[in-house]
This record gives structure tokens, sequence and C-alpha cells, in this order.
């Protein structure tokens, strides 16, 4: 039997503790160590669906801060890792890396017509249809188009922005907009 899981038993304050992580979803955890051992009982606050009592539950933060974070999140955005809810917060990402072992950031399409994307192939895809997608300029398209012409069609993400040299950061922006 692991030494931490026999104390863990052992100890009656964190028996009491684990009783109430269980049965009160409002505790607000108090200590990094909480966090650490309600993340071992499977408790889990998803940031993008999180409602102002479940970021009152981290250490520190404050009803005014849990509040933008909800309000943030019902206008659209979407929290894709800890260093977004910091920059929401407007606080550093070190000060909340102990809430990366509790907080996931599951994605949830909008299903509203009003947020169905312009979805294209590049490989087929003419300069005047690429340019019709975010983040792709006239010079961006026609290098697209001239690209796949001297060298064929693209076969996956990977190989269109290697073939472009394009960066981890447009890439981020375009994959959501193109279909091989």
């Amino acid at each position: 039997m692991n030494q931490d899981w026999l104390s863990f038993r052992l100890n009656p304050r964190l028996q009491k503790l684990r009783s109430r992580l269980l049965n009160d979803p409002y505790y607000r955890l108090q200590s990094v160590e909480e966090i650490a051992i309600a993340a071992s009982l499977g408790i889990r606050i998803d940031a993008n669906q999180a409602t102002v009592d479940d970021w009152l539950r981290l250490p520190g933060l404050s009803i005014h801060q849990a509040r933008s974070l909800v309000d943030i999140s019902r206008v659209g955005v979407k929290f894709y890792c800890i260093e977004d809810v910091a920059a929401a917060l407007g606080v550093s990402a070190q000060r909340l890396k102990p809430f990366e072992l509790i907080l996931i950031f599951s994605y949830y399409e909008d299903e509203t017509e009003d947020n169905i994307t312009y979805v294209i192939n590049p490989n087929t895809a003419t300069v005047e249809s690429l340019i019709k997608v975010p983040f792709i300029d006239t010079s961006l398209a026609e290098a697209v188009v001239e690209n796949r012409l001297s060298k064929g069609p693209y076969q996956n993400l990977v190989d269109f922005q290697r073939r472009l040299n394009l960066s981890g950061d447009v890439l981020a922006q375009l994959m959501y907009y193109l279909k091989f």
C-alpha cells in the first residue's frame, strides 16, 4: 500500500477534509494541498462551464473575479489553458498554476446558426474563396494556390503548415477553417 495513502487514511484531519470535499459542492479550498486532495478525489472544475460558485472554490479568487470569469465566458470567450484565465483576470499565470490540478479546459461547440464557420478545402479553393477565410489575406491565398499547383495537393494540416512556412500562431487561427 502506498505510504501517502496510508497516512491519508490514518490522519483524521484529512479524513474530515475528504468527507467535506465529497459532500459539500460549495466548500472553498484553502490551499494548494487541498486542491491536490480534491483533484485526487476526481473533483474538477470545467473552466468553460464554471459558475460563480465553482470559481469561488479556488483559494484566493474574489467574488468580483469569479463574476468576471463567468461574464467573459457567457459572451463567448473560451478558456483553453490557465494562461487564458490569468489574462482574463489580469494576473500572472504563475499565480494560478496550482489551479491546473483541478481545472479542465473542455471545448464546447456553439450550436447556433450564427456560429457556423466558413470551412474550405485548400486543395480545391480559389484565391477568391480563400480570402473569405478569416486570417487569410491576398498574399497568403495566392501562396496557397501557387504552392498547391507546383507541389501538388496538401496532405493535411501539418503538410499545409510546413509547405507554407506558417507560424504556430497562424496555424492555430486557421485550423478551424480548413478541411483537407
